[in-house]
């Protein structure tokens, strides 16, 4: 195993024990498909450290605690099913996450929990809900890092989208920016607002202006 599927192993098992390692070398193997550059384990894992920092800003202040362990999976298996050319990977990712905790005995409640998190992903629309907002914020954390990691990360999705001609990459792109840019700010959790908002930001204008298209 690679160091970030190792990790990703750390936190499985902290999940659910050592009764699902088919269900986890299920995961890693989709995880290697040749057509990720961005959508890897590295990326599934800082998701993962993400949502538990953010988890444990919010168990610390709040008066009704957030539910970690479907937080995680919802982190595990929200890139699970990736293809650049479908309009339904996220969909298609939350059934197999269905599948795969209903096998294990998880309750209908907490798998209806895990399935809305990784459906939310598609989209991105910003709520102040709690689960949703650290899986969000999370899963938009690289949206802030410092400039040489966000190009790498733009780089990364540019490559799993080689099918896409340059036009038709700088429309599309230009569109999710504005998206973003347009939101009266692009993180929910107050732990994210102060750690990557401005950075993010940044870096999105910057990219825009790169594309020609602010």
């Amino acid at each position: 195993m690679t160091a970030p599927e190792v990790e990703l192993h750390r936190v499985w098992r902290q999940v659910f024990g050592r009764a699902a390692e088919p269900a986890f070398q299920s995961l890693t193997t989709r995880l290697r498909e040749p057509t990720r550059r961005y959508h890897t384990a590295t990326h599934v894992l800082w998701v993962v450290r993400h949502v538990d920092a953010l988890a444990a800003a919010a168990n610390d202040t709040a008066t009704e605690r957030v539910d970690v362990p479907a937080l995680r999976v919802a982190a595990l298996y929200h890139d699970a099913i990736y293809d650049p050319r479908s309009a339904t990977n996220e969909h298609d990712s939350a059934l197999l996450a269905r599948s795969v905790l209903a096998e294990l005995g998880w309750t209908p409640t907490r798998i209806e929990l895990v399935e809305t998190l990784i459906e939310a992903t598609a989209g991105h629309i910003g709520t102040d809900e709690p689960h949703l907002a650290i899986m969000l914020d999370a899963d938009l954390a690289i949206l802030g890092a410092d400039p040489a990691e966000y190009q790498a990360y733009v780089n990364g999705v540019r490559a799993e989208y080689a099918h896409v001609d340059a036009a038709g990459w700088r429309t599309g792109r230009a569109a999710v920016l504005r998206h973003f840019l347009g939101l009266t700010a692009i993180y929910r959790t107050p732990t994210m607002r102060v750690a990557r908002e401005r950075r993010a930001q940044a870096n999105l204008t910057a990219e825009l202006a790169a594309l020609g298209e602010a």
